[in-house]
């Protein structure tokens, strides 16, 4: 199997390196707009560049990744589904509604497939606590609590672009929750802060540093969700399900960046977790084989790009709460007719932060 990777920035090297080590992938063609980083990360793994992003989609490969600048997603994967690749795409599909909508139409009509890179589906900890909470093991969950904390705030230039916290971080809570408990998100009430040192730069970003929502199941389960990107201990990404069973934490480990103020309690990790490439390692390189998987017929999308749509429609909901402070009901829009559109053009912008 040949692979093209289009996007060289962090998260498009991390992706390649693993990809050159999965069995079955033979070889990659890695695309950048700036091409001078595409054959640099090519000479690390043992790869060969295209000229231009768009020209993976000219024949030559077999299954596109995408880890280009996220406002590039929805273009490429319309020329995935034009040029009748399989594609997997790092989330989002687009920062908006409209923009996602247009994209998975265009892979539904091709009928190719389209696999989301939501890691946390893939973790360890995370499967381990879907298979609890789906056996019975923990009894009627009531409560579920989420945490997703960055150590430091991103470049200034990637926060005008990420479409913010919540829909930037959240959205992996929302997705996780969504995946463990097979329910549906009913209602939101979502809240933001900042301050701080960066307190102007997130302000002129029309973002914040840090928030909280209260999202309500179709069950009646409730679930607190926190996100910030000022958790100077480390990075902590954690989900508690309490049931009237038993409790099961995921990112509980030797590595969770927190102090017990517990006499007897465990001491201060001496290896805090610093990032989500070092913490979700594994998960990642298991996303990245199940596409491989699929697109050779092995095994089904375990992540389809519809996912993404459900997602961003609570982040939707979040970020309108968020604004008018007032609880909102996250909205599923009808499917429209599929429209098809102009070829979409040259290339995309480069990648993101």
């Amino acid at each position: 199997m040949r692979i093209g990777v289009v996007g060289a920035g962090r998260i498009g090297a991390h992706h390649a390196a693993v990809l050159a080590s999965v069995a079955g992938v033979d070889a990659l063609v890695i695309a950048d707009t700036a091409h001078h980083r595409a054959a640099a990360l090519a000479a690390r793994v043992g790869a060969r560049t295209a000229p231009a992003p768009h020209a993976v989609f000219d024949g030559g490969v077999d299954a596109v990744v995408i880890t280009a600048a996220t406002s590039a997603h929805p273009d490429l994967i319309v020329r995935a589904a034009r040029a009748g690749l399989p594609a997997f795409c790092e989330k989002p599909v687009a920062l908006d509604v409209p923009g996602t909508l247009r994209a998975l139409r265009e892979a539904d009509a091709a009928g190719t497939l389209l696999q989301l890179g939501f890691q946390r589906r893939f973790d360890a900890g995370f499967r381990a606590a879907r298979d609890a909470l789906r056996s019975g093991r923990l009894g009627r969950v009531h409560t579920i609590r989420t945490v997703t904390s960055d150590p430091a705030p991103p470049p200034p230039e990637f926060l005008a672009s990420s479409g913010g916290l919540i829909r930037d971080c959240l959205v992996h809570d929302f997705d996780a929750v969504r995946w463990l408990t097979g329910r549906e998100v009913t209602e939101v009430y979502a809240r933001g802060a900042t301050g701080g040192a960066s307190a102007d730069v997130f302000r002129a970003a029309g973002d914040v540093d840090t928030a909280a929502v209260l999202l309500t199941l179709d069950d009646g389960t409730l679930v607190t969700a926190t996100a910030t990107r000022c958790n100077g201990a480390g990075y902590d990404v954690r989900t508690e399900l309490s049931g009237e069973r038993d409790q099961w934490v995921v990112g509980l480990d030797a590595r969770t960046p927190a102090t017990s103020a517990e006499p007897s309690g465990p001491p201060p990790p001496a290896r805090p977790w610093t990032g989500f490439l070092e913490r979700f390692g594994p998960a990642y390189r298991a996303e990245l084989t199940a596409f491989v998987r699929a697109v050779r017929g092995e095994a089904p999308n375990p992540c389809p790009g519809r996912e993404g749509l459900h997602a961003l429609l609570v982040a939707e909901a979040c970020e309108t709460s968020r604004r008018e402070n007032r609880p909102v009901r996250p909205d599923v829009p009808a499917e429209p007719e599929l429209e098809l559109e102009p070829e979409p053009g040259p290339g995309p912008e480069p990648d993101g932060w």
